[in-house]
């Protein structure tokens, strides 16, 4: 196999110009950050160095370090190489370079492990890069502002494996970590009513979750929006969706949808738009960040008294 890199290097003509300008905007796409998520891991979990495998796969550490964020979508040969230098099993070799046939399509829909845990990877990565993340949320609170408790009594009342809630707790907490870190993203949530309302698990653990609620909708980077019952049809009550947007103006947003067995990526410029014209008609009927916030306040006070 050739070194990936020596296709690499542009040209000084327009045309050469043009087409790296191109190939810099490749990957970033959700399949190219979760196939980078979990090619970085299993290099980890070997316990090579970043550059160590570069001189191995015959091309620049900087080739692979895009690989492994998802700034440049590797194809599927090069994908086996790195595998096979790492020490990957035959089943995630075949798993990963299927999906590095098409890692910039306009969609992924999965449905059923080990897609799902993909795209919660690629998940993690896209809110940790994002600026601003936007949460609809007419059910249930949002995951990136539930407690532990809380997710845990959703998790075991959803079917999830014993086994496996301990984790995916985790791993709920530290999404959280994209609005409480240094420069964190703006969390704008917008919350159905009645989740205030709707007991899950315990008085107690509805209750630790309304005063976290209230806790996080302090911060400056955080905006809670309550919809009210009586608003009327709004595209919210459609389902739960978030939109994440990015600081570089090459990158195009990305919205996330998901159901009990399935979820999905759209990044294409007109599905993202279809989502932000929906947040335009949540906004006109959610109440403003202070009304939301008293109304929270009044039912913590009803729920503790």
């Amino acid at each position: 196999m050739g070194s990936p890199e020596a296709a690499d290097s542009p040209t000084s003509t327009p045309i050469w110009t043009y087409l790296f300008m191109l190939w810099c905007m490749a990957g970033t796409t959700p399949k190219a950050r979760a196939l980078g998520a979990e090619l970085r891991a299993a290099r980890e979990a070997a316990g090579i160095g970043l550059r160590q495998l570069a001189d191995q796969l015959e091309t620049s550490h900087a080739t692979v370090s895009r690989w492994e964020t998802g700034a440049r979508s590797p194809k599927p040969e090069y994908v086996a190489a790195y595998l096979a230098k790492v020490g990957a099993s035959a089943e995630q070799r075949e798993q990963l370079v299927e999906l590095a046939r098409d890692p910039d399509g306009p969609h992924w829909l999965s449905v059923g492990m080990p897609e799902q845990q993909r795209q919660l990877a690629a998940l993690l990565e896209i809110e940790r890069e994002a600026t601003c993340i936007t949460t609809v949320s007419p059910l249930l609170i949002p995951g990136l502002l539930q407690t532990a408790e809380y997710a845990r009594e959703i998790m075991t009342t959803g079917g999830v494996p014993a086994s496996e809630i301990d984790t995916r707790v985790a791993v709920r907490l530290g999404r959280r970590d994209a609005i409480t870190r240094k420069d964190p993203a703006k969390l704008r949530a917008f919350i159905g009513e009645s989740v205030l309302y709707q007991l899950i698990g315990s008085s107690e653990i509805m209750a630790d979750q309304l005063e976290t609620l209230s806790k996080y909708g302090q911060l400056d980077n955080v905006e809670l929006r309550i919809i009210p019952t009586r608003s009327g049809w709004h595209p919210g009550l459609e389902g739960p969706f978030s939109l994440a947007e990015f600081g570089d103006q090459n990158r195009t947003s990305v919205v996330h949808l998901e159901n009990r067995i399935s979820a999905l990526f759209l990044h294409e410029p007109e599905e993202v738009s279809a989502y932000e014209t929906a947040l335009d008609r949540v906004k006109e009927v959610a109440m403003s960040p202070d009304s939301s916030s008293r109304l929270i306040a009044d039912v913590i006070g009803t729920e503790t008294t």
